[in-house]
């Protein structure tokens, strides 16, 4: 299993929901392993990012601060909350 993000997720000026309802939206469509890199800049982001992945069964396997930009690498769940 690599860390190399198999897709990229601007969320770059969108507030919050936006960031986590994108990132939701694009992991449902990646397989299971798959890496998802999300760049935001909502500050609420920082809180909002590590607690969707907790609560949705991914795994938030980097987060990092340059700036005004925040950089989020989230490893899709084997099996996802939500999905049967």
């Amino acid at each position: 299993m690599t860390d190399e993000p198999e897709a990229v997720l601007d969320a770059r000026h969108l507030l919050c929901p936006l960031p986590v309802l994108k990132a939701r939206k694009a992991l449902a469509g990646m397989r299971p392993g798959a890496v998802l890199r999300v760049l935001a800049t909502d500050p609420a982001s920082w809180i909002d990012m590590p607690h969707f992945c907790a609560g949705a069964g991914h795994e938030l396997i980097g987060a990092e601060q340059a700036g005004e930009e925040r950089v989020y690498l989230i490893r899709r769940g084997a099996r996802v909350a939500g999905e049967d």
